[in-house]
């Protein structure tokens, strides 16, 4: 994922900074060509229907923004620290912790860059998740 910011040391100083990223090494000509490449962990894609990002708005309590087609989630080991780091380093919130029903605990906020942000912090193992009604691959629907 590449994220285009205009204030380029705000997003940084919040992804590396706040959020603890470690930074490597990345190639830039150097002036306005700048460039940092942040290690999150792993990643996933997710892909959802316009109805399952209404559904997880409506779920999260967060305003519905239909132009808003690309949000970054970060896993999190402690949703209200990450929230309250954020919020010091002058991000806005846009929903507070709530546990889903799809077993995490999550907020967000208004991040660098224009992006949501939403920190999700596992309540339950994958292995236990699974267990619930309602959890199954897109394939067993």
């Amino acid at each position: 994922m590449i994220i285009e910011a205009a204030d380029f040391d705000e997003a940084v100083h919040f992804y590396r900074d706040v959020l603890g990223m470690p930074e490597q090494p990345a190639f830039a000509t150097g002036g306005d060509d700048r460039v940092s490449i942040l290690h999150a962990g792993l990643a996933t894609i997710e892909i959802a229907t316009s109805e399952h990002i209404r559904s997880i708005d409506q779920i999260e309590g967060a305003p519905h923004d239909p132009s808003s087609k690309l949000r970054i989630a970060l896993e999190v080991d402690d949703t209200d620290s990450a929230v309250n780091a954020a919020q010091e380093a002058g991000m806005e919130l846009i929903s507070g912790p709530v546990e889903t029903p799809f077993r995490s605990l999550n907020a967000r906020i208004q991040g660098p860059a224009s992006w949501h942000v939403t920190f999700f912090q596992e309540l339950e193992s994958l292995e236990q998740r699974t267990q619930h009604e309602g959890f199954a691959t897109d394939g067993e629907r």
